[in-house]
C-alpha cells in the first residue's frame, strides 16, 4: 500500500542560485529529509539534530568563507585608550543623535544606524496571465469613478495589456480599482466573462521574505548589516587594510611628496631638471622606511571574538577619521542558502542516522530485509571530500574567495 502524503505545490521547488527558495532551517531540513527518502520512509533523526546538524555547517562555512568585504570609516575619539574600538558598533556612526562619547560608551546595546542604513524590500509585480483588450478598459473607464486615476490607466493601455506582460504594485492598484462592464453592453463577445474586476487577470510574484529567527516573515524595511535571525549585528571577520586620513599626499601643498612629485613632473617637462622617476620611488621607499623605524605609520590587530581594533601607537588628542576595508560575515538567511551548507548538513545526517541505524545491528524486518549502516561511511567520505573542497579546492569556499588579480608563468 503506497504512503500517503502532502504534495507541495511547484511553487515551492521553483528556485535558483540567486533567487533561492531556502529562508528557513526547516525548509533546508526538509530538503535533507526528502534527499534521505523522507516521506516514503522513515528516518532515524530528531529535529533537534537536523537543526543542530545545520548549525554546525553555518559555523564551519563561516569560518573560512560566507563573507562580504565592506568599508567602515570611524572617528578616532571613539577609541578607548588601552582596550580599542568595537568595529561592530561602528554601524552606529549613522545616528546624528549621538556624539563620539554616546556611541563609544553605548555598552553592549548601541543605539541602531540612521536612515540611511535601511533599506526597503521591494514591492510585489504583476504579471498578467489573460490578454485584456483596449476595449475593456474603454468601457470600465466610463464607469470609474475617479477621473484622474482612469485617466492614468487609459493613457498606459491604449492598446490593452498582453499575456504575459509586468505592471508594478501602483498600476496594479490602479486597474484593480476599475470595474469591467457588468452588463456586457457594448463589448465584444466574450469580454463581459471578465467579471466585475479585473484583478483575477494578474498573479503577483512571489516577494522576498527576510527570516526572524528562523521564520520566514515579510519585512518591509530591513537593516542590511543586522542578521535577524541571530538578533545582532554581523561580526567582522578580519581586518586587511586600514588607511588613516591625514595632511600628507602628493595632493596638499607644502609637504615632501608634493615637492617630489612635482619635481618628478618637472623632469620630463622642461627637459634634464630636478629627481628622475628612478629617484621618485627610492625616496618614497625611504619614507616608507622612515615611517616603520619611527612608527610614524599605525599599526593594528584585531581580535574577532572580542571584535575590538587596537592601534599602535594609540590615538591621542589628535583626531582624525580612518577607512577599515574588511571581512564581513553574511547573516545567516544568505548562509542557509548555500550549497556547500546543504551539502555537509546532509553528510552530517547521514552520520547521525547511520550512527542509529547501526545500533540495531543485524534486525530482520517485514519481508526479510535489515536495517542498512552503509549510510554511515557514505556520511564520513562526503562529510571529508567537502571539508576538502572548503579548504584546499581551487577555490576555497565554494567560490567565495576574491580571484587572483594577475598571473605569472
Amino acid at each position: 500500500m503506497a504512503l500517503a502524503c502532502e504534495i507541495s505545490p511547484l511553487s515551492a521547488f521553483l528556485s535558483t542560485n540567486l533567487n533561492n527558495q531556502i529562508e528557513t532551517y526547516d525548509r533546508l531540513g526538509d530538503r535533507i529529509k526528502r534527499a534521505l527518502g523522507w516521506p516514503l520512509i522513515s528516518l532515524e533523526i530528531h529535529t533537534d539534530q537536523l537543526r543542530e546538524n545545520i548549525q554546525i555547517s553555518s559555523e564551519y562555512f563561516t569560518k573560512f568563507a560566507g563573507y562580504t568585504r565592506e568599508f567602515l570609516i570611524f572617528d578616532s575619539s571613539m577609541y578607548e585608550t588601552n582596550k580599542g574600538i568595537r568595529l561592530d558598533f561602528l554601524y552606529t556612526l549613522a545616528n546624528t543623535n549621538m556624539d563620539s562619547y554616546a556611541k563609544k560608551t553605548a555598552g553592549t546595546n548601541p543605539s541602531g544606524p540612521g536612515a540611511s542604513w535601511y533599506g526597503e524590500a521591494p514591492d510585489s509585480v504583476f504579471v498578467a496571465t489573460s490578454t485584456l483588450s483596449a476595449a475593456i478598459f474603454k468601457k470600465a473607464i466610463s464607469f470609474a469613478t475617479q477621473p484622474t486615476l482612469s485617466a492614468s490607466v487609459s493613457g498606459s493601455f491604449l492598446n490593452g495589456i498582453q499575456a504575459g506582460e509586468i505592471i508594478d504594485q501602483t498600476t496594479y492598484s490602479a486597474i484593480t480599482s476599475l470595474s469591467s462592464n457588468p452588463g456586457g453592453s457594448g463589448m465584444g463577445i466574450g469580454e463581459a466573462n471578465y467579471g466585475t474586476s479585473l484583478s483575477g487577470n494578474f498573479t503577483p510574484t512571489i516577494k522576498h521574505t527576510y527570516t526572524i529567527q528562523g521564520s520566514a516573515s515579510d519585512i518591509e524595511v530591513f537593516q542590511n548589516v543586522f542578521d535577524y535571525d541571530i538578533m545582532e549585528y554581523r561580526k567582522v571577520v578580519d581586518v586587511v587594510d586600514f588607511e588613516e586620513g591625514s595632511t600628507t599626499g602628493i595632493n596638499t601643498l607644502f609637504t615632501l611628496e608634493q615637492t617630489l612629485a612635482q619635481q618628478t613632473y618637472f623632469s620630463y617637462a622642461m627637459g634634464n631638471y630636478g629627481f628622475d622617476l628612478l629617484s621618485w620611488y627610492t625616496m618614497k621607499e625611504f619614507l616608507d622606511m622612515r615611517e616603520k623605524v619611527l612608527a610614524t605609520h599605525r599599526d593594528i590587530s584585531f581580535d574577532p571574538r572580542t571584535q575590538y581594533l587596537k592601534m599602535y601607537p594609540q590615538p591621542g588628542r589628535e583626531k582624525f577619521y580612518g577607512v577599515l576595508a574588511c571581512y564581513l560575515e553574511k547573516p545567516l538567511r544568505d548562509i542557509v542558502k548555500e550549497q556547500w551548507v546543504y551539502e555537509y548538513s546532509l553528510a552530517l545526517s547521514m552520520i547521525t542516522v547511520g550512527r542509529v541505524r547501526g545500533k540495531f545491528g543485524q534486525v530482520n524486518l517485514l519481508g526479510g530485509g535489515s536495517l542498512n549502516a552503509d549510510i554511515l561511511q557514505e556520511g564520513l567520505t562526503r562529510k571529508a571530500e567537502l571539508e576538502q573542497k572548503l579548504l584546499e579546492g581551487s577555490s576555497p569556499g565554494f567560490g567565495d574567495t576574491e580571484p587572483p588579480m594577475f598571473f605569472m608563468g
